[in-house]
């Protein structure tokens, strides 16, 4: 018999610590190699950690809400051929335990469910048995609009479902005590750090997009079969491209440790997107390379991933300005928080007819608001408000979006 010590290992990124999200495994259960035994969360992203041995769990560090150094002692296991032979026999409670299957395998007579590792962490939480929910994502992945659809399919052993659970409480007058763990937490200690390192200065301005609008919808009614619809979204992020060009000061990253601006000549747009699990910023990259048709789908794509939790560490990281829309919730004006180490940052808020006087006569055009937060430390109020004037000039005479 022999004991093995598994570390927390280099998680990249220049990450030096970790939380922990869920336990999937407790002392005295066996494992084997590779078998999923701990979900952990980055400022990036949610990632399981697999046994780097088959054999029994001797001691876990820590609990849901720790955080957990790189290097540091994570979890021993202890091997051996007892711990074989234990394992193997076919009396043993281990065998019959979930807690020996690899990672991903399925129970005798079940089929796999493909789910993220923070999806399975709601369904266990919920009593939400996996394999009777259909997916509706890619190839059948469960997501989380899935869970709530199919709040009532209660694991075996379960008495009452999670929702059922919250509501009673809330019915008699209880609290409820949710710990601030995984990816909300992350947020909550970025916004912080932002607000408190940042000195903020916002800008609003409203757009005449009633020419882009016709345009759009002009564009829209000639798309090929089975082509989505283009939003508001693509036009901007196409105009910001030339924009950029013109204002290169708001296409920055801030380096605090060297004290260095990083000027960008490629466009990374960032894209503000609500998921189950909080704020998540996937990154639409080479923006400047692409035509309007490739932005919207790529957006699509790297929102989409951020919401199933299907985004790569690398489709999280590494934009250059950040783009948040509400859509039709956006309201008339807002004040969004800088992504740092980003100096700007653009807030669409909802498009709608209003009365306008154009011309000297009263008239109703379709307007839109563009709330925008600036490092005020790397771009002067002038220029802030030049760029945006420049967004704006482009967006309500569409054919410059297209040209130089």
């Amino acid at each position: 018999m022999s004991r093995v010590v598994f570390r927390l290992p280099d998680l990249g990124e220049g990450l030096v610590s970790a939380e922990i999200v869920a336990w999937h495994v407790k002392p005295g259960d066996w494992v084997k190699e590779d078998q999923a035994v701990v979900e952990l969360s980055t400022d990036k992203a949610i990632v399981e950690v697999p046994a780097s041995v088959s054999g029994m769990v001797v001691s876990v560090a820590g609990q849901a809400g720790d955080s957990i150094a790189v290097g540091a002692e994570l979890i021993v296991f202890e091997t051996g051929h007892e711990a074989a032979t234990v394992a193997s026999a076919p009396d043993s409670p281990a065998v019959a335990s979930t807690s020996v299957l690899p990672r991903h395998e399925p129970l005798p007579g079940t089929a796999r469910v493909m789910a993220s590792p923070a999806t399975r962490r709601r369904a266990r939480e919920a009593g939400i048995d996996l394999a009777a929910v259909a997916g509706s994502g890619p190839g059948g992945r469960v997501v989380a609009t899935d869970l709530r659809a199919n709040s009532a399919v209660a694991l075996p052993g379960t008495s009452t479902a999670f929702a059922s659970a919250a509501t009673a409480a809330t019915a008699a007058g209880d609290v409820e005590e949710i710990k601030i763990i995984g990816l909300r937490r992350v947020i909550a200690q970025r916004m912080v750090e932002t607000l408190r390192n940042i000195p903020h200065f916002s800008y609003v301005e409203e757009v005449d997009v009633t020419e882009l609008e016709a345009l759009r919808v002009h564009m829209n009614g000639n798309l090929r079969s089975g082509t989505p619809a283009l939003t508001f979204l693509p036009f901007i992020f196409a105009a910001l491209v030339r924009v950029l060009h013109e204002h290169p000061q708001c296409n920055c990253h801030y380096d605090a440790e060297r004290n260095m601006i990083l000027r960008y000549r490629a466009v990374h747009i960032g894209v503000a997107t609500q998921t189950s699990d909080g704020l998540k910023v996937p990154v639409v990259r080479n923006v400047q390379l692409r035509g309007l048709h490739d932005i919207a789908a790529e957006t699509r794509r790297v929102a989409a991933a951020a919401r199933d939790n299907s985004a790569t560490r690398a489709e999280l990281t590494g934009s250059t300005i950040t783009v948040t829309s509400l859509g039709k919730l956006g309201g008339i004006a807002s004040t969004p928080i800088i992504n740092a180490p980003e100096v700007a940052i653009i807030g669409v808020n909802r498009a709608a007819e209003r009365s306008v006087v154009l011309d000297g006569q009263i008239t109703i055009r379709r307007m839109m608001n563009l709330s925008s937060s600036f490092d005020h430390r790397f771009v002067d109020g002038a220029d802030a408000a030049a760029m945006i004037q420049a967004l704006k000039g482009r967006l309500e005479h569409p054919t410059t979006i297209f040209t130089d």
